[in-house]
């Protein structure tokens, strides 16, 4: 049984077949939709240029053809493992052999006065995306409270469909817990070119309005006039069932590195887990499409009894109006940032250091040095910082 609908679950299912796995196979999802891509929901789905069509993995005939049994639009209130068994929401208990827990991640919601109030969203799933798009009309005034990869990226698809944007955020920069600061100002500097009012060092204090959202709240005294307002804040690892349950949980829930929890029944993917990386030496919790898709696949394989470890160099990615930012690694603990290329050509990389290591690789719109971070990355190699520097050099070839 899969537990959570999202892209790890899909691609579970997908190993789970092709490995010729020929068991029962049950997907239980609270969402009342097929397993979809979420990737696009703040960018072209929400922009309108990407069909609800092409949302899903697959498709009915899929998991008709494969033997799938979908539960969806149905929770997982309890987990018994002592029976075996999962509990729905409509009361019915569903038994198990193996079990793994792909429940992903929720959206924080903000604890302020107001939160309540139509008009106030956040952008996680759907449902969520379709409420937006019914408010989000030329000519409307949108608050963004957030200035991550969320908050980012749906104001540059809000601008562009004719809205005015405020972005608030608390820190002293966009992204500034994982991006460095040339990166940062640099993407400051487009979303204001295009008429996006960031306000830095700005906290969110309230939402106010009659009947809905009219105005947002700083914490610095100012008030912002709001038709919509959208609470991107990051997301909290939906470990509940793990938990209640009594399974290790620690920002997360706690896995080894085969995905197996301390039930060795149960195994978990995505953004609900907390793994250990050999790579860096700690314990992650990773919100990224590619964590979900790479530790549902080595999940499915233990699974199967095929011992495989999960330990992938981390990756992620974000669409800003014409601008792709992906991130190979991370850049947390870092000690030196080397600067390939100028912001101002639209086409440059960052590369964070460690005692001389190279521990990830910020490229925007540079596709070259993208694909040669992953390597160089995985291979823990220590750059001469002048060849990194030096744009006449391939990043591929920067190897002291």
């Amino acid at each position: 049984m899969i537990v959570g609908a999202g892209q790890a679950a899909a691609q579970a299912v997908e190993i789970l077949r092709r490995k010729g796995y020929a068991g029962a196979l049950t997907v239980v999802g609270e969402e009342p939709v097929l397993p979809y891509q979420r990737p696009p929901l703040s960018k072209k789905f929400l922009a309108g240029s990407f069909e609800r069509e092409r949302l899903p993995f697959r498709h009915q005939a899929f998991y008709d053809g494969h033997d799938v049994r979908l539960k969806l639009g149905r929770r997982a209130l309890r987990l018994d493992r002592a029976a075996r068994t999962i509990g729905l929401d409509d009361g019915s208990v569903l038994a198990y052999d193996a079990l793994l827990l792909a429940t992903g991640s929720r959206a924080r919601r903000a604890a302020v006065p107001g939160a309540g109030l139509p008009g106030v969203h956040v952008l996680r799933t759907l449902a969520d995306v379709d409420a937006i798009r019914a408010e989000a009309q030329a000519g409307r005034r949108a608050v963004i409270v957030g200035g991550g990869y969320i908050g980012l990226e749906t104001a540059a698809t809000l601008r562009e469909l004719g809205l005015e944007v405020t972005v608030l955020e608390m820190a002293d920069r966009v992204m500034n817990r994982v991006v460095c600061e040339p990166v940062a100002r640099f993407y400051e500097a487009e979303h204001a070119r295009r008429g996006v009012r960031i306000l830095l060092r700005t906290g969110l204090a309230a939402f106010s309005g009659d009947a809905r959202v009219r105005a947002v709240h700083g914490t610095d005294g100012s008030m912002h006039p709001a038709d919509l307002a959208i609470v991107g804040v990051g997301v909290t690892p939906a470990d509940e069932l793990a938990r209640e349950a009594g399974l290790a949980c620690d920002n997360g829930i706690v896995v080894d590195e085969h995905c197996r929890t301390s039930d060795p029944l149960v195994f978990a993917a995505g953004d609900c887990t907390n793994h250990p990386s050999a790579r860096y030496g700690r314990r992650l919790r990773l919100e990224s499409v590619d964590n979900a898709f790479e530790q549902a696949a080595s999940a499915a394989h233990n699974l199967l009894g095929i011992a495989t470890a999960h330990d992938r160099t981390p990756w992620f990615w974000s669409d800003q109006y014409d601008l792709k930012l992906i991130i190979v690694g991370l850049s947390q603990g870092h000690d030196r940032v080397v600067m390939r290329g100028d912001p101002a050509s639209r086409s440059f990389s960052a590369c964070y250091l460690r005692d001389g290591e190279l521990i990830a690789v910020d490229t925007v719109n540079a596709a070259r040095d993208q694909m040669a971070a992953r390597k160089l990355v995985a291979a823990r190699i220590h750059p001469d910082p002048a060849q990194l520097a030096d744009i006449t050099r391939p990043l591929k070839d920067c190897v002291a």
